[in-house]
């Protein structure tokens, strides 16, 4: 099993900054792909962005492209978040699979952490 952590939420005003972590622990080796999906009330849940264990291949949402930055150092995942807009509030997650293809739809994902809540102010 892979537990996941994830930390660096908060309440920001519209045009700011968040830097979101998810810290990988259990089985750990097992991880190839890593993504972040959010949830905002009586939405599904989507795609924010994707990265792979080799090669760095990395995938964005078209919402979020030129203003969010995935990247990761081992087994921790990180999401820079710049020029926050109101439409981004959501409760942000990390999931990660034993696979290192990029995916972008939440069922290709094997393991998730319960989530940080984001909250953008206008």
């Amino acid at each position: 099993q892979v537990q996941l952590a994830e930390s660096g939420g908060g309440l920001v005003q519209a045009g700011g900054s968040l830097r979101l972590s998810c810290a990988a622990s259990g089985r750990a080796f097992s991880i190839l792909a890593m993504a972040w999906f959010r949830q905002a009330p009586g939405k599904e849940r989507e795609f924010v962005a994707a990265m792979s264990r080799f090669a760095g291949i990395t995938s964005y949402a078209d919402s979020v492209k030129g203003r969010v930055t995935i990247s990761r150092d081992k087994n921790t995942l990180f999401l820079q978040m710049n020029i926050l807009k109101p439409e981004d509030t959501a409760v942000y997650y990390c999931a990660t699979r034993t696979s290192n293809t990029v995916e972008t739809s939440p069922s290709m994902y094997d393991f998730w952490g319960q989530g940080t809540q984001v909250t953008v102010s206008s």
